[in-house]
Formats: C-alpha cells, sequence, structure tokens
C-alpha cells in the first residue's frame, strides 16, 4: 500500500533487521530504515526513531501493529495512526513457547490503554470486532482490506488444472496454522474412497512436525511438501489446483484466500475470524466450524466431486477478489491519513 503512495508522498519504512542485511535501503519508492532483529525491534525502534527520524518533517507515523506493539504514542511526538491486522489472544499459546506466548499475551493488555484515543485502520470487520470487544472505541476505526495484485493473480486460460483431485495449502507452516487439520481430512476422505492428493507448499518450524504426521496417516503417497516457492510457482498453483484449504483459528483476513479468489480457485476455510471476511459461503467457497474435520472432508470432497459447483465457485471467487485491489487498499489509507490530519490541524 505504502509502495503505491510513495510516488505521492515521502515515506519511510521503519523495520527490523537480519544478519547481512543492510541498514539502509530503497524499495518500492520506500525509505527503508532497519534496526534490531526480530525480538528486539520493538526496543531498537524507538532509539533508532529519537536519533534518525524524529526531526524530519514526517506529518504522522504509522504503528503497524504486529505481534508486539512498540507504542509509538509515547515516544513518536506528531500524530500516530495504529494499523492492525489482527492480535493473538490466548492463540499465542498454540505457537510459542510459554514465555514467549506469555509475553506475546501479557503485552496486548495494555493497548487499550495506550492506544484508546487514537484513529485505527483495522484489516477486516472480524479485527475491528475484536478490537471493540478490547475496549477500542468503534467510531475511531476504519475497516480497510488488504489488497491483491488482480493481474498478476488472473485466470489463464493456457493453464490447466492438475489432471487428478488436488487441494492444496500454501502459508507458513506453523503450528497455530492448523495444517494437521486438512492432512485428517485428506485421509479420511482416502478412507471413504475418494480419490486426491494433497500439495502443501511453505516452509516454517511445524515443517517436520506435519511430515510426520502425513506419515503416521499414511500419507506418504498422497501428500507433497514442496518447501517455498516463488511468486510465478505460487500463482501457477493457485491456478492449477482444484480447491484452496485454509483452516487457521484466527487470521487478519486470510489473504491467500483472495489470491487464490483472484485465479478462480474456491477455498474452504476455517470459519473463524479474518476467514470469515475473505470467504463468502457457497459464492466463492466454504465455511466450516473450525477443528471439524468430518465437515472440512465433506466439504471438500462436495468442491472435488462436482465440477459445475467448482466452476461456478471458482467464478464467484474471481467476482469478488476483484474487489480489493491493493490500488484501492492504497487510495482509502491516503483518504483515512488525510481524514486524520484534518481533525488533528
Amino acid at each position: 500500500m505504502f509502495g503505491r503512495l510513495a510516488g505521492r508522498h515521502e515515506v519511510s519504512l521503519l523495520v527490523s533487521g537480519w544478519p547481512g542485511g543492510s541498514p539502509r535501503d530503497r524499495l518500492d519508492g520506500l525509505d527503508v530504515h532497519r534496526t534490531g532483529g526480530r525480538n528486539t525491534f520493538s526496543v531498537a525502534a524507538p532509539r533508532y526513531y529519537l536519533r534518525h527520524l524524529r526531526n524530519p518533517g514526517y506529518d504522522v507515523v504509522v504503528e503497524d501493529l504486529n505481534k508486539v506493539p512498540v507504542f509509538a504514542p509515547v515516544w513518536a511526538g506528531r500524530p500516530v495512526v495504529l494499523l492492525v491486522h489482527h492480535l493473538f489472544g490466548r492463540t499465542a499459546f498454540q505457537e510459542a513457547s510459554p514465555p514467549f506466548a506469555a509475553a506475546t499475551w501479557l503485552l496486548e493488555r495494555p493497548l487499550p490503554w495506550c492506544y484508546r484515543e487514537l484513529p485505527i485502520e483495522a484489516v477486516s470487520e472480524s479485527t475491528a470486532q475484536d478490537l471493540a470487544r478490547r475496549g477500542f472505541g468503534r467510531d475511531r476505526m476504519v475497516v480497510i482490506e488488504n489488497g491483491v495484485d488482480t493481474l498478476f493473480y488472473a485466470p489463464d486460460p493456457a493453464v490447466a488444472r492438475f489432471p487428478e483431485p488436488t487441494a492444496l495449502y500454501l502459508g507458513r507452516l506453523k503450528r497455530y496454522k492448523r495444517v494437521d487439520l486438512i492432512l485428517r481430512a485428506v485421509a479420511r476422505l482416502r478412507a471413504q474412497g475418494v480419490p486426491l492428493r494433497l500439495i502443501v507448499t511453505g516452509q516454517g518450524d511445524a515443517a517436520d512436525e506435519l511430515k510426520r504426521l502425513g506419515a503416521r496417516l499414511d500419507l506418504q503417497n498422497t501428500v507433497t511438501f514442496t518447501g517455498y516457492v516463488s511468486e510465478e510457482e505460487k500463482r501457477d498453483l493457485f491456478r492449477r489446483t482444484w480447491v484452496h484449504v485454509l483452516t487457521s483459528p484466527k487470521e487478519g483476513w486470510g489473504i491467500s484466500n483472495l489470491e487464490a479468489a483472484a485465479c478462480g480457485t474456491a477455498t474452504v476455510a476455517s470459519d473463524s475470524p479474518g476467514l470469515c471476511d475473505s470467504v463468502v459461503p457457497e459464492q466463492t467457497g466454504y465455511l466450516v466450524p473450525h477443528g471439524d474435520v468430518a465437515a472440512l472432508a465433506e466439504r471438500l470432497r462436495l468442491v472435488l466431486t462436482s465440477p459445475e459447483l467448482r466452476d461456478r465457485l471458482g467464478s464467484g471467487a474471481r467476482r469478488f477478489a476483484e474487489r480489493f485491489t491493493w490500488q484501492r487498499a492504497a487510495l482509502a489509507t491516503e483518504a483515512h491519513l488525510e481524514s486524520v490530519l484534518g481533525r488533528v490541524a
């Protein structure tokens, strides 16, 4: 979004670094500053800002709340807008070690106190509702959904679907993503005699655990773990698969649902926050109760065995995705920031 605004405004990006990463860069028109690392950015960011970014004439600071807040209103010295994807809450304990999960959970407790009076941009209605339940004023929020590049992610008549029924999971391999539910649903379908294969694409620290589960379920000849793929390979998978599946208990929006939809592919997903915003039941795919393996398997079977249904859902998915471009998100964000600055002027 901000890369699209960089041609119209001066935009600096303060992000975490990594070993060997350049401390300064210019990407997509953004002036990039890197400091700290994955676990130290929240401490390093205020120091770096006060040393290097406090004096230039920035009009507004946007804090992208990503798991651990940096509490920009305390030190930014200018108007702050909070951009929220989603908060973890207790789902942190499904992923991280107890100390890190507890730290994440505890750091979310003071958010309403520190950010209550700020204007907020939420990426989905689910996120806005979660914030409201935590004590944030709904009247201070706007919902601006993430977008998708509908020119890059698009159906291609020259690219055929896989010859055999194929489901695809594409994302990080983390425990809280609950990819295990997909493996169990596929095993259930195989036991029922439904022919299919599953492609699991992505990388993460749950990869070995998922491979072991696949072996225990006797899915060695059914499931393919591809590891990391390029954007072009990702698009090819979305175009060729018969159905996309995502079973997280909580997301901000579920952008892979939208990327699949843009390629004309339906999604079967958990009926969970975020995912319920990016799948329209019976129009772009199906939502099933989170954790219900039998319901997940049944909806997958329905899509995989009905060409007419797949075509209808795929067409509806593409129409849905066309409503959510990155350009739309960028212009809506620009309008929101200008509105905020107009109120504080």
